[in-house]
């Protein structure tokens, strides 16, 4: 087998099984972060730093290190228990969208991270192996396409349900995305003409400059408003109006139950990866960093897988501190803050990005 098919297929199980791998951590961070905030115990049982468990030999009566790593185990015991419960289809359920709803929730997050430069790109054996599974030219729309995508999942979970509740979670849904996939586009447009190209691996390269080269010092606006779009597509609070506990049971998701269920809220975690992918990468310099070089090197390549990931984890805790710590907006006050603030503000934005270009 050539050495380049070798390396194309080991960056393929890097691309799509990182976010599988980091998923698990992503919900340990979720409870942690969360009882952190509001002042809550938290999962602190499940796991061998329990209560009673291998603390008081490793960390004696360290509350620091029980409030840390106390109930590590969490996500395994979750995944335990919903893969054992019971998978039941609603009477009036429409069995291909209901069944394929939380499969199309995953798979669209999963090919805008084909498209991502995760690290510098390593030579071995005399071929340079680039760290991504594709560099297509147009990779800034493909990212804007697949990510417009994966609310479509939800939209097919709820009208599949065969309920009202979810049903009306998934015309939020839809009207979610058709407002902030505006706007998400108009900070996408800022971006292509700040940088001159589509081909994501051009605008990572002119952002390896240092710091002050990143796109967000010359784009805030768009980085803002790409930020909350994200939000809003990827119905995180303050904008999950599909769940709408309080008014919709518990929206799309209402019927659902078992794996399906869960895969509805890996779903959630892998836009949220692949969303902070992109920001990394457009506005963040993506793998660059000063002091890192891309010479071919694997301890510069290294360096660099480690970079993009510590950015991505700091935008992953940002979405995490932002879901509890504020409360969740009314459809009317989340429809107007798109159309009448958020899509004026990315036009107003395009404009002067397109005469300082111009006269540039």
């Amino acid at each position: 087998m050539p050495l380049d098919l070798i390396g194309k297929l080991a960056v393929i199980l890097i691309v799509f099984g990182g976010p599988m791998a980091l998923m698990p951590m992503l919900v340990f961070l979720e409870r942690k972060v969360c009882a952190f905030i509001q002042d809550r115990i938290g999962p602190n049982r499940v796991g061998l730093l329990g209560p009673d468990g291998l603390d008081e030999a490793i960390l004696g009566k360290s509350l620091l290190g029980r409030r840390l790593l106390g109930g590590f185990l969490q996500p395994m015991a979750d995944g335990i228990k919903l893969l054992f419960k019971e998978d039941i289809i609603p009477e009036n359920a429409k069995p291909v969208p209901y069944v394929f709803a939380p499969v199309f929730a995953m798979v669209p997050p999963l090919l805008a991270l084909a498209v991502i430069p995760f690290a510098a790109p390593v030579r071995l054996f005399g071929a340079e192996i680039p760290i991504h599974v594709s560099d297509p030219g147009i990779g800034v729309l493909f990212v804007l396409a697949v990510l417009a995508l994966s609310p479509f999942g939800t939209v097919m979970g709820g009208w599949g349900s065969g309920s009202k509740y979810p049903l009306l979670g998934s015309l939020r849904a839809v009207a979610q995305v058709v407002s902030y996939g505006v706007c998400m586009g108009l900070a996408l447009l800022a971006i292509l003409m700040s940088a001159g190209t589509l081909r994501i691996s051009e605008i990572v390269a002119a952002q390896s400059g240092g710091i002050g080269d990143w796109l967000v010092w010359s784009q805030p606006v768009a980085f803002l408003l790409f930020l909350a779009c994200a939000f809003a597509e990827n119905n995180r609070l303050p904008f999950d109006m599909p769940e709408g506990e309080p008014d919709l049971v518990g929206g799309y998701h209402t019927e659902y139950s078992s794996m399906k269920f869960s895969m509805f809220f890996l779903g959630e975690y892998v836009a949220m990866i692949a969303a902070s992918a992109v920001m990394v990468t457009l506005f963040l310099g993506g793998w660059s960093f000063p002091g890192i070089k891309s010479d071919g090197s694997l301890l510069m390549s290294a360096l660099s897988f480690a970079v993009f990931w510590a950015k991505v984890l700091v935008l992953l805790f940002l979405y995490i501190w932002v879901r509890w710590t504020l409360p969740r907006f009314r459809f009317d006050q989340i429809m107007r803050l798109g159309w009448a603030v958020m899509i004026p503000i990315g036009l107003i934005n395009l404009a002067v990005t397109a005469v300082f270009v111009t006269a540039r």
